[in-house]
């Protein structure tokens, strides 16, 4: 069965249905209506789209690319493909800019951050392997019970009224109580926490076009949304410092970090934090609100789902192919001249990754609309990116993922789309709609399987 999302009510945006190349606007109002359309469109007339005066500069251009192929490649070899904050990181640690100087210029804790930590690609794999793995990359399975808890916390608070708004009350808390004590915080604080994080992707929600560009305004007022957030953190720090603790801020706090052979300052440390922030909780959300829709329509999934386990990491990962989480990225600047589906991309000219689009491309997935569990090579797909610059957090978002429906199954005999949905999906690049109303039918006899409230409870 296929799994275009399409609705009934599909044309309530402000954007009509494209149908044609003309009529194709990736970023414009309502956009997130259509992408999937827009991507059949785009894979037939125009893999390789040119953005006129969409460059660096505004005489250079831009390109979108939509094909799995093109898109691997780029993201595998970022020597090749400069990785734009990589590079603007560079430019200031040759300037010899410290971290806290670059923190003046860019009011940013992540990028200030990456000015010690990491201004070569072979830092940034230091860094990687060193500094969050340990903890969301090859140690997230540490994390399966205490996410087993938090899930089953979750349906505890609704499973007995029949109906539930799943992203408020589930797919977006989730996330959010994994990573608060992941890194040491008090539940009490996630909705500041939340906060600042809505702060930091300003950007990529309201910004326009593929630049994401926001307004003097706009930054103005996400610099002031952020007041406190640094000396919150750096508050943590401190006290980890006196008393740590088993999570996250306390062994950056204490790690030796031998790439550089010293310890981490407050600034680098807080940086890692806002980068944990921003990366491990919207991809998540969206994945298991998508998830939630895939199964409403096809239940058939759900009861198969629900008796065999084993194919439950097929579903999510085909799920993250089928509804990318994050559909494209402006982040990359070719070093040379490059062709790609026969188009001549000039070097210097600023590349946007169409990663959902590369995720439902034919010449790579047969019947790529089609939910196939058996499909061969399920995470192929470049919902994560791929290569050296993978998504940090992949390993913790999937296995966040896997438990969340391993105890949803367990404890639900059904769900459904309840009335009072309109489909209206957020502006900016995440795949997510705006509510997602459910009806469900407790389960009498939860399943003990091995993944749900059995584990923890």
């Amino acid at each position: 069965m296929g799994a275009h999302p399409k609705h009934v009510n599909h044309q309530l945006g402000p954007m009509k249905c494209p149908v044609d190349l003309q009529s194709v606007d990736l970023f414009g109002a309502g956009a997130q209506e259509h992408w999937y359309e827009m991507y059949e469109i785009l894979h037939r007339d125009a893999p390789v789209l040119r953005i006129p005066g969409g460059g660096l500069r505004p005489d250079t251009d831009a390109f979108v690319l939509t094909k799995h192929a093109d898109i691997a490649t780029v993201v595998k070899d970022p020597e090749r493909f400069i990785v734009m904050g990589q590079r603007r990181v560079g430019e200031w640690a040759d300037e010899g800019l410290s971290a806290e100087r670059a923190y003046e210029v860019s009011r940013n804790l992540m990028t200030a951050s990456m000015v010690s930590l990491r201004p070569t690609q072979e830092l940034y794999i230091k860094h990687r392997k060193e500094l969050t793995d340990p903890w969301v990359g090859t140690g997230a399975p540490r994390h399966r019970e205490m996410i087993t808890k938090v899930a089953n916390d979750l349906l505890d608070e609704w499973i007995d009224d029949g109906a539930v708004e799943f992203i408020t009350r589930f797919a977006r808390p989730l996330p959010q109580r994994v990573f608060a004590t992941i890194l040491g915080f008090p539940f009490e604080d996630i909705p500041r926490l939340a906060e600042w994080g809505n702060a930091i992707v300003v950007p990529f929600i309201h910004g326009t076009g593929l630049k994401h560009e926001i307004s003097p305004e706009q930054a103005k007022d996400m610099f002031a949304r952020l007041e406190g957030f640094q000396d919150y953190i750096y508050e943590h720090v401190r006290a980890k410092r006196r008393e740590p603790q088993d999570d996250m801020v306390s062994f950056l706090c204490d790690v030796h970090y031998e790439a550089l052979d010293r310890k981490l300052t407050d600034l680098e440390i807080a940086g890692i934090v806002h980068a944990m922030i921003i990366g491990a909780l919207e991809t998540t959300q969206y994945a298991l609100e998508e998830q939630a829709q895939l199964l409403c329509e096809q239940p058939d999934v759900f009861q198969l789902l629900r008796r065999d386990r084993s194919k439950l990491k097929a579903f999510t990962e085909e799920a993250m192919r089928l509804r990318s989480p994050t559909h494209g990225l402006s982040t990359r600047m070719t070093s040379r001249d490059e062709v790609f589906q026969g188009v001549t991309v000039p070097a210097g000219s600023l590349l946007h990754l169409r990663f959902a689009a590369a995720n439902v491309d034919g010449d790579e997935f047969e019947c790529p609309f089609d939910l196939d569990l058996e499909r061969d090579g399920l995470t192929r797909h470049l919902a994560f990116s791929a290569g050296p610059r993978v998504c940090p957090g992949a390993n913790l978002s999937r296995i966040e993922q896997q438990v969340a429906w391993g105890v949803l199954l367990d404890r639900l005999d059904t769900i459904e789309y309840d009335e009072g949905n309109d489909w209206l999906h957020q502006p900016g690049i995440m795949l997510g709609t705006l509510k997602l109303k459910l009806r469900f039918v407790k389960s009498t006899e939860p399943l003990s399987l091995g993944v749900g409230r059995s584990s923890s409870h």
